[in-house]
């Protein structure tokens, strides 16, 4: 339901699909179809595993996440999501984490959804995730391991763990006995999600379809918009700490794991200690809410003994991701808005350095290719909604002289 909302939200389902075959996985395909239900419009998303495949346990599926090309961004926060996971089933069954056998969210399936919902929200530019208390459903439902009570154990454990709030369920609801929320879904969501409404403007709504049948439609509701000033103001903080007694190379998995833990930006700064010593500073934005648990990152990823903090004040211009299609290939591009105008389009590295790569060209070629064909945002008025790709047709190759 979630990958269904935000495709109904307007995300490229070719580009997800392409960044999903980075995952060394069986054959799979999504099935997207527009569903109407109770004069509701939406998008169902059914991921249908072409070969049957073994349980996976929690040591398999990460390793098979470490060894994608997913976006380290994705990769690690697809990783918090499992091994959360992880730790609610070891929970419930009396096991350890490495013990784990994983058996509905083992699948393919499930692994797509989990890793295409880290992804879908990375390409539609979300920064931040919120959610009203989830219903969780009444009844029993059939499992692996038999029939257990909804809601689930794992996702009792999950809600739980994070100290989630629970929605009181409708008199229909209560009358009409099925699972709600599914362990994929608290998982998802305890990890990525703060459970509270926002101050926010509103771009566009989503819904995504599951495919059980209810007395109401059976749909999550999805909103894309953008923070109140005061409200994105409010509540950010920077973090940060000095470290001279580490190794630096150790550096680039912490700031990986720091915006995988809900970092806005992350930085480091070169400075020189006491005694002489050459020492850095790390530095991270972030919400408030997401204090404690970097704070803790911090501590146990690097060798720091402490780690300040203080409020802080910024502006922000909008921003939206657009893409184009090169000779080479779709490169997206990150729009500036400021004024009720775009002011900038950039392109994405990481675009441009894979389609080089698989060419076999100068990333230049490529960067310059994309910037010049997101010239044409430059100057438009702002939109938080995006527009059709951009095509450019390669120059036909030069004419053979013949100078016989």
């Amino acid at each position: 339901m979630i990958l269904g909302a935000l495709l109904d939200l307007g995300l490229d389902a070719n580009r997800l699909h392409a960044e999903l075959a980075r995952l060394p996985l069986d054959p799979f395909e999504l099935e997207i179809a527009s569903v109407n239900r109770n004069s509701l419009a939406g998008t169902r998303c059914r991921v249908v595993v072409l070969e049957e495949q073994a349980p996976r346990n929690w040591a398999t599926i990460r390793d098979l996440l470490s060894a994608s090309t997913l976006p380290p961004a994705v990769r690690s926060q697809a990783l918090a999501v499992f091994g959360r996971l992880a730790e609610a089933e070891a929970a419930v069954h009396g096991t350890t984490v490495d013990e784990v056998h994983f058996h509905e969210v083992g699948g393919t399936d499930a692994v797509v959804d989990i890793v295409g919902a880290c992804l879908g929200l990375s390409l539609l530019g979300v920064e931040r995730v919120y959610s009203e208390p989830p219903s969780l459903g009444s009844g029993w439902v059939q499992a692996a391991h038999g029939p257990l009570p909804i809601p689930a154990p794992a996702v009792a454990e999950l809600l739980a763990r994070a100290e989630a709030p629970m929605a009181t369920g409708t008199p229909i609801q209560a009358s009409t006995p099925g699972e709600l929320l599914t362990p994929t879904g608290a998982a998802l969501l305890t990890v990525l999600a703060e459970f509270r409404r926002p101050g926010f403007a509103p771009a566009a709504v989503g819904y995504g379809f599951g495919e059980k049948e209810f007395p109401w439609p059976n749909a999550l509701r999805a909103w894309l918009g953008e923070l109140d000033a005061t409200e994105a103001a409010a509540d950010e903080l920077l973090l940060e700490t000095n470290i001279d007694d580490m190794n630096p190379q150790f550096t680039e998995l912490l700031v990986e794991r720091l915006f995988a833990g809900g970092a806005l930006d992350a930085w480091l700064t070169p400075v020189v200690m006491k005694k002489g010593r050459v020492g850095v500073t790390v530095s991270v934005l972030c919400p408030a809410d997401r204090q404690r648990d970097l704070e803790d990152l911090l501590i146990e990823q690097t060798t720091t003994l402490g780690v300040r903090s203080r409020p802080i004040d910024r502006v922000k211009a909008a921003r939206r991701l657009e893409t184009v299609t090169t000779r080479w290939g779709d490169v997206r591009l990150k729009l500036r808005g400021w004024r009720g105008r775009v002011i900038d389009a950039a392109p994405e590295y990481d675009d441009c350095l894979e389609l080089a790569r698989g060419a076999e060209v100068p990333i230049r070629d490529v960067w310059n290719e994309a910037h010049r064909m997101g010239a044409v945002f430059v100057g438009q008025r702002w939109s938080p909604e995006r527009t059709p790709s951009l095509r450019v047709v390669p120059p036909p190759p030069p004419t053979p002289i013949d100078d016989r």
